[in-house]
C-alpha cells in the first residue's frame, strides 16, 4: 500500500488544525481525516459518524500499527509542509504591504 496523494486543508481552531484527504494506490481515496492537536502533540483523526448511542465510530481506518503510523507519519508530514507555506506566504504578503505603506 502506497499513498500517492495528501491534500491538506487548514482550519483556524484550537485543536483541529486540519482536514485531509488522502489517495491509497492511485485507487481509493479517504476523505475528512482530521490532524489534531492533543496534549502530546500533533495525531490523526479517522473519519467517523455519531451513532444513535451518541458514541463516534470510524468509518473506515487501519487494522493495524503498521499502516496507521504509516498514514499518520506521512499525513503530519504534508501538514507541516503546508503550514510552513502558508506562513511563509502570509509572512511575504506582510512584507510586501509594510514595503508598500512605507512608500507612500
Amino acid at each position: 500500500m502506497k499513498i500517492t496523494d495528501v491534500k491538506v486543508f487548514l482550519r483556524e481552531s484550537n485543536q483541529l488544525k486540519a482536514f485531509v484527504n488522502i489517495v491509497i494506490d492511485d485507487a481509493f481515496i479517504i476523505r475528512n481525516i482530521k490532524v489534531i492537536e492533543g496534549e502530546n502533540g500533533l495525531f490523526i483523526a479517522m473519519p467517523s459518524r455519531r451513532l444513535s448511542s451518541g458514541e463516534y465510530r470510524d468509518i473506515a481506518h487501519p487494522i493495524n500499527t503498521e499502516t496507521r503510523n504509516y498514514i499518520e507519519q506521512t499525513i503530519i508530514e504534508k501538514y507541516k509542509e503546508v503550514l510552513k507555506e502558508a506562513l511563509d506566504a502570509a509572512e511575504s504578503s506582510e512584507e510586501a504591504k509594510h514595503s508598500y505603506d512605507e512608500e507612500e
